[in-house]
Parts: structure tokens; C-alpha cells; sequence
């Protein structure tokens, strides 16, 4: 059970200052996977910069901790480097997300407590890893063959780490695993479900939404960790 300090109640000036960057954040979203519906690729690429700069200064306001602030600037950065469409990006990319991942792993480890059935529940992450990277694997381009496998690693055992924060949580990896699985079928050039870049952004902005209001609801009350889902608080506004 973790012993840290949980974070101080909000001001009214702050619960303000977060209950519209909440509301901003709800409209880009919108605004984003509205724009891939409807056709409209140029306003997803507009507004694809705000969505975790907007969610990064939620948990800023809020007074998250810093690493959490970190994993969402490393996802921003994420999302605009991969704007552009070149290996190079991708890999820089693929880089920043690689880091959010490691803030993510580092917040559960600090807030988290280890779930039961611990051992199974391993080996089934490291099979879908496994397999999924054997099935992908002769199809990706030969030079970012051992970028994507190492990424997957790392994606996968933040994933496995969300279960230390409860249910909600692990959705959110599980989520973020389907979404980069996702990218990568889309590399390897396999067949996707249409629209493609609506079911990576609608899968990627629910496992970031939920991953962060995950660590904010432990980060607020010491050892939430342990607590069974429906018995804690919510992360208000």
C-alpha cells in the first residue's frame, strides 16, 4: 500500500480553471473524432496538438504529479510528431510515446499495489506480445522491425502495470495496447477497421483519459490502489 502524501483539495479558482479545461478538452475531442468521421482529415490534424496539451494542463491545475504531467506532454509530443509521414517521425515519435510509458510504469509502481493472480494475468500479456509481434513481424518494413518490438515490450508491461490502479485503469492500457496494435496492422499493411484513424484516436484518447484519472484518483487518496473499484472516490472535475 503506498504511503504517499495525496494530493490538497482544489481551490474554487482551481476547480473552475478545471472543470472548463475538462470542457475544452471534451471539445477537441470532439472536434477531433468528429473531423475522421465526417471525411475531414485536415481538422483532425489541426486539432490533434490540443488534445494532451488540454489534458496536460487538466492534471497540471489539478496538481497532479509532475510525472503525470510528463506522460501527457510526452503523449503531445507523440501526437505531433506523428503528424508527419516519415520513418523518421514515427521513430521520434514512437521515442516520446516510449517515455510517457515509462513515466505511466513509474506512477503505478508509486501508487499502485499488486494485483492478485499476478502471475497468470503476466503470462497472458506476455502471449498477446508474443503473438502479436510474430504475426506482425515478417509483414513491417525490415528497418523499424526491432523499433516496433521493443516499443511493444514496453507498451505491453505499462499496460500490465495499469492493473496495480484497478479495473478502470487497466482498460485504459488495454485500450492504448489496442490502439498502437492498430498502427501496426496499419503499417504492415493488414486490413483495419474503417474509418482507421478513428478507432486509433477514439481507443488512444479513452486509455489516456482513463490512465490519468486512474493515477489522479490514487494520487488522491493514499493506498486507492488496494481499494476496490466501486469503493473509490471519483476524480471530479
Amino acid at each position: 500500500m503506498n504511503t504517499t502524501t495525496p494530493l490538497p483539495p482544489l481551490t474554487p479558482r482551481r476547480a473552475l480553471a478545471a472543470r472548463l479545461l475538462l470542457a475544452a478538452f471534451a471539445v477537441v475531442v470532439a472536434l477531433d473524432l468528429g473531423g475522421l468521421l465526417a471525411g475531414y482529415p485536415e481538422l483532425h490534424l489541426t486539432v490533434k496538438p490540443l488534445l494532451l496539451s488540454v489534458l496536460a494542463a487538466w492534471v497540471a491545475v489539478r496538481g497532479g504529479p509532475p510525472l503525470l504531467i510528463a506522460a501527457a506532454v510526452f503523449g503531445w509530443g507523440g501526437d505531433t510528431l506523428l503528424r508527419f509521414e516519415d520513418d523518421t517521425a514515427f521513430l521520434l515519435g514512437m521515442g516520446s510515446f516510449a517515455l510517457g510509458h515509462v513515466c505511466y510504469l513509474l506512477l503505478f509502481r508509486r501508487y499502485g499495489t499488486t494485483p492478485r493472480h499476478v502471475l497468470p494475468l503476466g503470462a497472458a500479456y506476455a502471449a498477446v506480445l508474443v503473438l502479436l509481434v510474430a504475426l506482425l513481424w515478417p509483414d513491417l518494413p525490415a528497418g523499424l522491425r526491432i523499433p516496433v518490438a521493443a516499443y511493444s515490450l514496453l507498451l505491453t508491461a505499462m499496460a500490465f502495470g495499469a492493473l496495480r490502479l484497478g479495473a478502470a485503469t487497466a482498460a485504459g492500457g488495454l485500450l492504448f495496447l489496442l490502439s498502437d496494435a492498430l498502427i501496426a496492422m496499419n503499417i504492415a499493411e493488414w486490413n483495419t477497421p474503417a474509418p482507421h484513424d478513428f478507432w486509433v484516436m477514439s481507443t488512444y484518447l479513452a486509455a489516456q483519459y482513463l490512465l490519468v484519472t486512474g493515477v489522479l484518483r490514487a494520487a488522491r487518496t493514499p493506498g486507492a490502489g488496494a481499494v476496490p473499484e466501486e469503493n473509490r472516490p471519483a476524480v471530479d472535475a
